[in-house]
């Protein structure tokens, strides 16, 4: 079924609620009809999207309707687009242009095997509560595949544009028909000696029934017919998953073009030496998403073995999505939708590539002059300049990593000078990602052997990364590491570490508080901060925190921190409401924050309070934003950007005024794991740190912040609708990109003894004493 059918069977399945919608509120039901019935538009400086109704009430009704919002899978997928866009951003190299193109099919494939997934179990079992910006679950889905079906075509169309652009560089990827006699010489070796030993052809009938297939899984069906009495058979073959996507032809001569042929194609030119005696008459290639949520019941004793067991659920999930080729003949398609049990509203017919999240193959071969400029993060200068000694950098003064910019090494080695050092009886660390080889886990498990009392709090539910941390677990308890496992029904997203150290008499504590993971490769490409101090009161807190979760005791007051799920939120609501009465009195008052998501109802509502007040309000949102910026009434005073780029924009950062506006050196200022969704503020364990020291505190507000929102190279302005538009340099503004600053110019609490750089001014502010 092609995706326009798709939508078409969905608005079936919605109408009787819109029916319903519309009779409840008939001038709420009218606007959706007109945003189902109006399609999706595309402009050249703007993210396409999804029609939105445009918020038609006055500043006083709207505050209370749905409209105030918008849809947060709608607002994930113009995100997605953003990313997308970056394939065809000209000031990228090409071979990262490829590599954006692959991300923005990787991120769609985990959106729908976890959000659409859900959606669509609530629409089957017939649930119609409505989301915040009252949409079903029913029209979510219509919405959805109106979104879905423009962004895959687009999606083909970057892939045939970087295709010319990557044979003009020299790199070539041929079809079949352009494979020339010596190729395909070379080719039928290469599939013999490589492809051939690990592939099953298999024959589908009563006899051999038709495989499971996994999770991503791709595969080729065939209709055949037997050569001596035409007996028609179907038939598969499942490629391997560990199998490189793309083969290398032999090169003709010095500085000829690369020719790569996809292993697919390699594999229907020899279709001959897997069915001899057979005849291809119809062939096509799939590949199916199925539902990759893990769900987990509280009175669940073992949480180990359980997670093991849900594993093995997921990988046998239903089908929510089966990519056909355009070109698959219509009985074949049959054949493949009927065996797999999947109706016609998942199937969605591919003109072009399936699984452009492999091209990012492409993107490692050896051209480094397609490649962004490689880049080697600093060693902060001040823990080099105590020669690498943690512990005294951090005794000296409170300081912050900026990863990537800066090494997360220095994280690695607190902790594996803290496994090493005799002095240190304790450490206590949570782990919600790490990477295959984690040193983390090393310098864990190496204090435990050497008799230091070593607790880590390993998240289980750290999604599609489960399996392995259910292997850390078990290494590390063998290591003598007391493992435990934190809430059931809330995830521990808090990124902390703290180290006990004897120094004479007493015992000293050191803090690490993280925006992003323990994770040495996504700290090369994610930009999030590192927080070190051995301030006593944030290291109550922190004991406290751990306690909380290893012991489920309530903690009776946290003297400076914020913890979700019991007074995060709170925190947050009340500098709200300080920025709010600042403004009704005259004085000084302003909200600047950082974040991934933008998704609670509440903290969007107390944002809208404060735009109304008169607080200048400004956001920076990578991803989702269900708050309509710049709506008159409601939100004139808050501008929201999004900034997309060669890192990751990880970090949470949440500033206000306090009295002084922004920024100035008694502002409030935060760093957090947490993001503005009901998940991360009810039903995570999440901490707030507030930024003290006055070094700290001016490189997180008037370094990284102000650089953010200088930016406007890699910048997105979010509209009222919910698209996007690029942000350019206007007549005479000079260019600025946040990223080029943060790699050419130190930071300023870890830069050590290193003469002190400007950094960048948005505006005059007070002299920092």
């Amino acid at each position: 079924m092609a995706p326009s059918d798709f939508i078409e069977l969905l608005h079936k399945a919605a109408n009787m609620a819109l029916e319903e919608q519309k009779a409840a509120m008939p001038d709420r039901g009218q606007a959706t009809v007109v945003a189902l019935e109006s399609g999706s538009g595309r402009r050249s400086d703007q993210a396409a999207r999804p029609a939105e109704a445009a918020p038609r009430q006055g500043a006083t009704e709207l505050a209370s309707s749905p409209d105030r919002f918008i849809n947060r899978e709608l607002s994930w997928l113009n995100f997605n687009r953003r990313v997308l866009e970056e394939s065809a951003n000209q000031r990228n190299p090409l071979l990262e242009r490829l590599r954006f193109l692959s991300i923005s099919a990787n991120n769609l494939d985990e959106f729908f095997m976890v959000r659409v997934a859900g959606l669509g179990a609530h629409f089957r079992e017939g649930i119609t509560t409505r989301s915040p910006e009252g949409l079903t679950p029913a029209e979510q889905l219509v919405r959805i595949a109106e979104a879905v079906s423009l962004l895959v075509e687009d999606q083909q169309a970057q892939w045939r544009e970087l295709r010319v652009a990557l044979a003009d560089a020299g790199i070539v990827l041929v079809d079949g028909p352009d494979v020339t006699r010596a190729e395909k010489a070379w080719l039928e070796d290469y599939f013999l000696d490589h492809i051939f030993p690990l592939l099953t052809p298999l024959a589908i009938d009563p006899a051999h029934p038709f495989p499971f297939i996994p999770n991503l899984g791709f595969s080729i069906a065939l209709q055949l017919a037997r050569a001596k009495d035409g007996k028609a058979m179907n038939a598969l073959i499942r490629m391997p998953n560990r199998l490189e996507r793309f083969v290398r032809l032999p090169q003709a001569g010095e500085g000829g073009a690369v020719r790569l042929m996809s292993i697919e194609g390699a594999t229907r030119l020899f279709i001959g030496k897997l069915f001899p005696g057979y005849a291809v008459k119809g062939v096509g290639a799939f590949r199916v998403t199925r539902d990759s949520e893990v769900e987990i019941l509280e009175e669940a004793e073992d949480l180990m073995r359980l997670f093991e067991t849900a594993l093995k659920r997921r990988r046998r999930g239903s089908v929510i999505r089966l990519d056909i080729e355009a070109t698959m003949p219509v009985e074949v398609r049959r054949f493949v939708q009927s065996v797999l049990g999947v109706s016609d509203d998942s199937v969605f017919r591919v003109d072009g590539v399936l699984a452009l999240n492999e091209m990012s193959q492409l993107a490692n071969l050896d051209r480094p002059d397609l490649e962004f400029v490689p880049y080697t993060p600093r060693y902060p200068g001040r823990v080099r300049d105590h020669g690498g000694d943690a512990f005294a950098a951090i005794r000296q003064k409170d300081f912050v990593i900026h990863h990537p910019f800066e090494s997360f090494d220095v994280v690695v080695n607190f902790l594996e000078q803290a496994a090493r050092d005799p002095d240190v009886v304790a450490i206590k660390q949570t782990l919600y990602r790490t990477s295959a080889d984690s040193p983390i886990v090393k310098a864990l498990a190496e204090a435990a052997e050497a008799g230091k009392s070593v607790t880590a709090l390993v998240e289980l539910k750290a999604r599609f990364d489960e399996e392995a941390n259910i292997r850390w677990a078990r290494d590390l308890e063998r290591a003598g590491v007391q493992v435990v496992f934190g809430f059931i029904e809330l995830k521990t997203h808090a990124k902390l570490s703290l180290v006990l150290r004897r120094e004479g008499p007493a015992l000293a504590s050191y803090v690490h508080v993280g925006t992003g993971n323990y994770h040495p490769v996504t700290a090369r490409i994610y930009t999030d901060l590192s927080f070190f101090t051995c301030d006593p009161v944030i290291a109550r807190d922190v004991a406290r925190i751990f306690n909380f979760v290893t012991g489920y005791a309530e903690p009776a007051e946290l003297e400076r921190m914020a913890v979700s799920p019991l007074s995060l939120r709170k925190r947050i609501h009340q500098h709200i409401e300080e920025e709010i009465a600042n403004a009704k009195a005259g004085r000084p008052a302003a909200i600047w924050m950082k974040m991934n998501s933008l998704v609670d109802p509440d903290i969007i509502d107390a944002l809208y309070r404060a735009s109304s007040a008169g607080v200048p309000i400004e956001l920076v949102v990578r991803g989702i934003c269900c708050l309509r910026p710049g709506v008159p009434g409601l939100s004139d005073n808050i501008r929201v950007k999004s900034i997309i780029g060669r890192f990751l924009e990880h970090g949470r950062i949440y500033c206000f005024g306090s009295g002084h506006g922004l920024p100035h050196p008694k502002a409030a200022v935060y760093i957090s794991s947490a993001d503005m969704m009901p998940r991360n503020l009810d039903r995570r364990v999440e901490v707030l740190c507030p930024i003290l020291n006055p070094t700290v505190h001016e490189q997180v507000l008037d370094q990284i912040m102000e650089a953010n929102l200088k930016d406007n190279e890699q910048s997105w302005r979010l509209l009222p609708d919910g698209s996007s538009t690029r942000i350019k340099p206007a007549l005479g503004e000079e260019p600025f990109n946040c990223t080029t600053y943060f790699m050419t110019n130190p930071s300023l609490s870890g830069r050590g003894k290193s003469p002190k750089d400007p950094i960048p001014r948005l505006r005059h502010r007070p002299e920092r004493m």
